[in-house]
């Protein structure tokens, strides 16, 4: 069944990324389905899953992104990693402005604490655009890997064919918890089980396009590959300091989320070393 996976990829990557994409967007649906069964949730259950997300989120983005960009770059000592720095700083610097742009609040923030340009959406519209704005570089970093195989022949692409789909199944084990730590924060606030499992799942509908937009820009400019791993990178690792680890860092349970934070890691960088 893998190999067949990777032959199609072979064949059809922009596809594949596509695919790869709404299974990690279902991952995040059934997360926030878990609305129908349950009440409330621990806050410490939550800060733990928030602390999950935000592990296999650096070490994706070191393993699948960042390496990769420093291999696939020309040159040697500095030059070669000229290309990583560069993407990755416009990576951090795109999620930098999309966080000064656009409304949205935080996971266990007030809305007197909403960021971005004011305005008198919902809390729940901002709740939703705070997790979208996670899923925008998860998807493109989804989409780019699988861009990436298609620029290359034999094994080195399958080897990246590999490193795309052990990214999608690390995005999607971690957008589970994630869209369950949406749905049940909107729960509490007094939204309908349906309404809550709506806007859950809805935080993950970008990630396809993202990943199929990161695809084609590197399938069809084949320059940009190092630029394009380390930016989706720097973008991935400012959601991270920006929002996921302050939004754990609000209640008493810090140090589960901490725990949760390092098990993630352990679970990416096993995937991604395992399967590689």
């Amino acid at each position: 069944m893998f190999d067949q996976i990777v032959e199609f990829a072979k064949v059809n990557p922009i596809l594949s990324a596509f695919y790869a994409s709404v299974f990690t967007w279902s991952l995040t649906a059934m997360g926030a389905a878990l609305v129908f069964f349950f009440k409330k949730a621990n806050r410490a259950v939550l800060d733990g899953m928030l602390g999950f997300t935000g592990g296999v989120m650096v070490a994706a983005s070191f393993w699948s992104l960042l390496a990769p960009a420093i291999e696939n770059s020309k040159g040697e000592g500095f030059v070669k990693v000229i290309p990583a720095a560069v993407g990755f700083g416009l990576g951090a610097l795109m999620l930098f402005g999309l966080d000064k742009i656009m409304p949205h609040l935080h996971i266990n923030f007030k809305k007197s604490e909403a960021e971005g340009v004011k305005t008198e959406w919902h809390r729940t519209t901002l709740l939703v655009l705070a997790i979208t704005l996670h899923n925008i570089p998860e998807g493109l970093a989804v989409g780019v890997l699988f861009g990436a195989a298609a620029t290359m022949v034999g094994v080195e692409q399958t080897e990246m064919i590999i490193a795309a789909i052990t990214l999608a199944i690390g995005i999607g084990i971690q957008n589970f918890p994630e869209g369950f730590a949406v749905s049940m924060p909107l729960r509490r606030q007094g939204v309908s089980r349906f309404k809550s499992f709506w806007y859950g799942q809805l935080s993950a509908v970008v990630e396809p396009v993202a990943a199929v937009l990161g695809a084609v820009a590197v399938a069809f400019f084949t320059p940009i590959l190092p630029y394009a791993l380390a930016f989706a990178a720097g973008a991935m690792i400012f959601v991270v300091v920006e929002e996921v680890i302050p939004e754990t860092q609000r209640d008493k349970y810090t140090d589960i989320a901490t725990l949760g934070f390092i098990g993630g890691f352990i679970v990416m960088m096993s995937l991604d070393v395992g399967l590689g």
